[in-house]
């Protein structure tokens, strides 16, 4: 247990069953607090270890569970998804071998944290098979980004798309070349940005990837193409989709139709033999994550809950997520989780959350159309903030809302959001009170047109 992280462990330590645990391991971070009673200081333990390599490791297969990866998946829920030693060792051989061709001269700089798969799967990974350094950082810091770069040679580093955009929209630098760099490697570049921020950072090779923690298949940029996550390993499909039912398009025989070159569709990936989906630790959790019968009876696809754009010659680019989650900073956030949140405040009747595009942006915002139980002029923004700040992750707090009379809803009740969506915020063309959280404040405003018209012209920092 990380000391930044023993408080909250320590008061919810009686709702868990830890009579079966015989070791506690503490780690000091800030040293503020000595090594609590009952747990091991881990890092002057490890001094006193042998560096041979233990011979229980000679019982170790691919097939073993290394950690429990906690993912939102597609639900945006917390599950705790199975990651394998193979699912470290793959990845980690393709980059750093095959595809980056990393040598033990290089420095793999990592500035993500070490719960995230990308960190895990593609940074240190690449490390551990090559041989190579890490060096690593607290926080991902834009300021101090590329002075870290420089102070530790770095000749690579890990990004998730987020970050590179917070890089470009920092003032330019002469010192922007400045750096030793020759590969990244990460996921959720933007199309829009890739070529900008390849040449403004003399960066010769992006190796973009698509995956999840907890899926399998998925897709390297092999041949260092620009705006591509690459080509698709495993076998995979993207089927046609039907935005307005918000389902799979299938034949007359009840099989799905794959897109053609150019089309954007539902990316599947078969599981069979030793690509089989292990899922998480849940069966019906894993269960939910598989279509069967799909192009013929007996057959089981991993439902990645993306869509991607076919590239053509097994390349594709990712487009959006699916179903109730939302991207948004780089996380995964889960619109049935804020919903709850909204409905539990006494001044609203329901809530219907959902993503929007911001112009400039990555991902999706988020949003919320919401029935009031009061006047509107009586309503409490105020509280509404402060409930959402203390449930939900800064990142998880919608920006935009919007007051209906009603929603809409299914014939199994469930709330109809496409039509939410298309709409987003346009102020021209809805007629229904709008409000918005401005960057670094602390509470709803009205969506006027000044602002709105601020929002396209990029005066906002979301």
């Amino acid at each position: 247990m990380g000391e930044e992280c023993f408080e909250v462990f320590n008061d919810s330590r009686s709702e868990f069953n830890l009579s079966d645990v015989q070791k506690f391991c503490f780690i000091p971070d800030s040293g503020e607090m000595a090594t609590p009673e009952g747990f091991i200081d881990l890092p002057q333990t490890v001094k006193e270890f042998p560096v041979d390599n233990p011979p229980t490791t000679a019982n170790v297969k691919l097939t073993d569970v290394l950690a429990y990866l906690y993912t939102s998946g597609t639900t945006g829920m917390p599950k705790a998804a199975l990651l394998t030693h193979y699912r470290v060792v793959g990845p980690g051989f393709a980059f750093g071998r095959l595809i980056t061709e990393m040598t033990p001269e290089d420095v793999m700089y990592i500035p993500l944290p070490f719960f995230h798969g990308t960190s895990l799967m593609t940074g240190w990974s690449t490390v551990l098979l090559s041989g190579g350094a890490l060096a690593l950082t607290r926080k991902f810091s834009v300021s101090h980004f590329w002075e870290e770069i420089r102070k530790f040679k770095a000749t690579a580093f890990n990004y998730v798309g987020e970050m590179c955009r917070y890089l470009m929209n920092q003032p330019a630098s002469p010192d922007d070349l400045n750096n030793s760099v020759r590969v990244v490697i990460g996921n959720g570049l933007r199309p829009e940005i890739w070529k900008d921020f390849k040449k403004r950072f003399d960066i010769p090779f992006i190796a973009e990837f698509y995956g999840s923690s907890e899926g399998i298949g998925g897709f390297g940029n092999v041949f260092n193409f620009d705006c591509t996550c690459g080509y698709g390993f495993g076998t995979y499909a993207i089927v046609k989709w039907d935005f307005d039912e918000e389902k799979p398009i299938k034949n007359n025989r009840g099989f799905m139709r794959k897109v053609r070159r150019g089309e954007i569709g539902l990316l599947l990936v078969e599981s069979e033999g030793i690509n089989e989906f292990r899922g998480y630790t849940e069966t019906d959790e894993t269960e939910k994550k598989l279509l069967r019968d799909v192009f013929k009876k007996g057959d089981a696809w991993f439902n990645t809950g993306d869509l991607m754009l076919d590239q053509g010659c097994s390349h594709a680019q990712f487009v959006d997520r699916l179903g109730d989650t939302f991207r948004w900073k780089g996380h995964n956030v889960s619109t049935t989780e804020i919903e709850e949140v909204f409905n539990s405040f006494e001044q609203v009747l329901m809530s219907s959350v959902y993503g929007v595009k911001i112009p400039h942006t990555d991902g999706r915002a988020g949003m919320a159309a919401i029935v009031p139980g009061v006047d509107l002029s009586k309503f409490d923004f105020k509280v509404l903030y402060q409930l959402l700040n203390e449930n939900l992750a800064p990142y998880a707090i919608p920006i935009f809302l919007r007051f209906k009379p009603e929603l809409s809803v299914t014939h199994t009740f469930k709330l109809k959001k496409l039509k939410l969506k298309r709409e987003g915020f346009d102020l021209e063309n809805i007629g229904d009170p709008l409000f918005i959280l401005l960057p670094n404040e602390s509470e709803y405003i009205p969506l006027t047109k000044e602002i709105y018209e601020n929002i396209q012209k990029q005066k906002y920092n979301f």
